[in-house]
């Protein structure tokens, strides 16, 4: 990585810049009121907004008050909600604003208003998502090919990265967590919208496993960050631009394509398992490893059983599966309590079919989105953790496409999902990680957890997928057999 173009790619707002006036967030606020809450980042649904704090301000590209140029503004602001859960900060959680700034957008940029500020130092100008606007993307673009510092941000790169100028730019328009743009047939830009200090493990682990040479997984090109470190000594990664696998399809829908026509998919899924262990085994390699003993399992049990207790609350129909479910996290515990550990490492903590990818030639697997879970911490995320929780996430993929895909969760489609499952964990084996029938009560315990998770996930957005969830939840609290279908 180089930071040598530093001093040139340093740029000083004019001294009529939105960034220095105090009202400029008041100006934003009721705008940013009624945009936030719709869009699919926004993690604080079902709580009252009742404002927005500047976290911090930074003009990218100046805009006029006439002519046809537009202005970028990078924002970060934090929500201010009635009732926060134990999870959120104090202050509110954080959010990353990309907003564009034209007097008279053109007509293509009608889905991406914002608004117009009726004060403030964008006032005559209207206010959009920047990210639908491809001449705001390029420019983002060309910040991340020079690196150095720009007011509070910093741009970086690795110094091997080939990354051209003037490739066209899309949004990808599918609903995520994040904001992403697609570069060309060449690169992908990943923007993060919830912001937490430190680095974003979907920076970190990528990086090291380009350290050990592992193919499985594109390596990030450059990123951004907060230029000033924040907790830890750490910088915020806000960014992150990585190859784009152009005639690659997710796991996700080569996984429905094959119950549409009722195709086996164990050769698939067995593939996919040799990758999962091949990534598993690279991250043991490049980062701390440690063992989890009867503190550290206990504590874990104590989290899940707090997340079930929480979403019993929140969800009444899983109330009369509270007490069976408990037991696969007392078994957890009991690990613990019977003098044995568990080895922990560094692992993907979100991995479902949709963070697959296969290559249109020769079908070789590669995994993505190595975030984690959003709604959970940063440090929690960035912990070392048994590698039966990536197993157990993906196991409840192949149950989530055979119960909502075009086969509708019939017995032909649950038998599809128990032979798929199994011929995963066979993969997984074969490729060196431990198998993971062998640790009955960590796969219970993890898939139990992420069952739970998806009951309030398709509650608070999904409705009419609650089923979904809900089916493995009787299943689980029924059999406790973590490799049926």
């Amino acid at each position: 990585m180089s930071d040598t173009a530093s001093t040139r790619a340093t740029r000083h707002a004019p001294d009529r810049s939105p960034v220095a006036a105090p009202d400029l967030l008041s100006s934003l606020a009721p705008l940013l009121a009624a945009w936030v809450p719709r869009q699919r980042w926004f993690a604080g649904k079902g709580r009252l907004l009742t404002g927005f704090t500047l976290v911090a301000a930074t003009e990218l590209l100046p805009g006029t008050e006439r002519g046809g140029t537009p202005g970028l503004l990078q924002m970060l602001v934090r929500a201010q909600q009635g009732t926060p859960p134990s999870r959120t900060p104090a202050g509110g959680d954080c959010y990353q604003l990309l907003l564009g700034t034209h007097p008279a957008p053109p007509p293509h940029l009608a889905p991406a208003v914002i608004g117009r500020p009726a004060g403030g130092p964008l006032r005559g100008r209207t206010v959009y998502d920047a990210l639908l606007d491809n001449r705001l993307c390029g420019l983002l673009l060309e910040r991340l090919r020079v690196p150095g510092r720009i007011g509070a941000l910093r741009f970086r790169r690795e110094t091997d990265a080939d990354i051209p100028s003037g490739l066209p730019a899309r949004p990808i328009a599918v609903e995520q967590s994040n904001s992403s743009v697609v570069f060309g047939d060449t690169f992908i830009l990943k923007v993060f919208r919830r912001i937490e200090p430190g680095v974003n493990p979907d920076l970190e682990l990528p990086r090291a496993l380009a350290g050990t040479r592992c193919a499985r997984v594109p390596a990030p090109a450059a990123w951004f960050e907060s230029a000033t470190p924040e907790e830890g000594g750490e910088a915020t990664t806000l960014g992150v631009l990585q190859p784009f696998l152009a005639g690659s399809t997710d796991g996700w829908q080569l996984a429905l394509n094959a119950l549409a026509v009722r195709a086996d998919f164990t050769r698939s899924a067995r593939a996919l398992g040799h990758a999962t262990a091949e990534v598993h085994t690279a991250l043991a390699q490049a980062l701390p490893t440690t063992e989890l003993r009867r503190p550290q399992l206990d504590a874990i049990a104590a989290g899940m059983n707090e997340r079930l207790e929480a979403t019993a609350r929140a969800v009444p129909v899983l109330q009369p599966y509270r007490g069976r479910l408990r037991a696969a996290f007392d078994e957890l515990a009991a690990i613990g309590h019977d003098g044995r550990g568990w080895a922990a490492q560094r692992i993907h903590g979100d991995l479902h079919l949709g963070q697959t990818l296969r290559s249109a030639d020769g079908g070789r697997w590669a995994l993505i989105d190595f975030e984690g879970e959003p709604a959970r911490p940063l440090a929690e995320r960035r912990r070392p953790q048994p590698a039966v929780r990536d197993v157990a996430a993906m196991l409840r993929s192949f149950d989530y496409a055979a119960r909502s895909g075009p086969a509708g969760g019939d017995p032909w489609a649950l038998d599809w999902a128990r032979r798929t499952r199994a011929a995963y964990c066979l993969g997984y084996a074969e490729a060196g990680g431990l198998d993971p029938r062998s640790a009955p009560e960590l796969m219970r315990a993890y898939e139990t957890d992420k069952a739970v998770y998806e009951v309030l996930y398709e509650a608070r957005h999904r409705p009419d997928w609650l089923a979904v969830p809900m089916a493995a939840i009787r299943r689980l609290a029924s059999c406790g057999e973590p490799g049926a279908g």
